[in-house]
């Protein structure tokens, strides 16, 4: 698409912040007005559409789509995204851990159980355990626990987890960034060990470092949004 806007700017509006193309308000794909909920949303925002050239490119505006997907889904069908959210806890990646070698089995151990001492004590979240590919079934009160510390946010976080909770494979890595525990760089490496301890082993090709480095940055964008939203 062919840039059709001079100016940017944002203004106050209805209890949050638009951004504004020429004086008028973005929408959304939905058509709803990009309402955002701080200030600081909606310049990183405005940013994303100032720095754009002749051509609008959207996947250079990742914060802008994110932002769009709240407010055109996760705000009008919360119940559904925490739902969609707690799968990722029903089989999260820290509760499957490898038997062998004993240099992974230690990796493992040593950077996520930190992560699920936390949620226990944080959340009340006892998470269950298993080594090898057999499925482990959480607790109800595991999984009532999650429920409950996911439905303490609000749709930008919940948005935000979402993401970090799909990259990663697991909602206490999601919890524990969104929460402030660890950082999302952190999380990142935490949920590639795995892939890690293979690339030292066996080496890693271009294309999945590519999709790799891809990965991370999407990631950091929903840190970025969960952040700037509160802020």
């Amino acid at each position: 698409m062919k840039r059709f806007y001079k100016e940017v700017s944002i203004a106050p509006a209805d209890g949050g912040f638009a951004v504004l193309l020429d004086g008028k308000p973005v929408k959304t794909p939905a058509r709803n007005t990009l309402l955002l909920p701080t200030d600081r949303l909606a310049l990183a925002i405005a940013q994303e559409w100032r720095r754009q050239g002749e051509e609008i490119i959207a996947t250079t505006m990742p914060l802008l789509r994110l932002a769009n997907t709240v407010i055109d889904g996760v705000a009008q069908r919360q119940s559904e995204v925490i739902g969609a959210i707690l799968r990722f806890g029903e089989n999260d990646l820290l509760c499957y851990r490898a038997h062998q070698p004993p240099d992974l089995v230690l990796r493992q151990r040593t950077g996520w159980d930190p992560l699920l001492d936390w949620v226990r004590l944080r959340h009340s979240a006892q998470m269950r355990v298993a080594q090898g590919l057999g499925h482990v079934d959480q607790t109800p009160d595991a999984l009532l626990a999650l429920r409950q510390a996911l439905e303490e946010h609000d749709a930008f976080t919940l948005g935000g987890l979402h993401v970090i909770a799909s990259i990663t494979g697991s909602l206490v890595l999601a919890l524990a960034v969104a929460e402030g525990f660890t950082t999302g760089a952190h999380a990142f490496e935490l949920s590639r060990i795995d892939e890690t301890y293979q690339a030292e082993k066996w080496g890693e090709d271009a294309e999945a470092a590519k999709r790799t480095a891809a990965l991370a940055h999407e990631l950091d964008k929903a840190v970025e949004l969960i952040a700037a939203a509160r802020a």
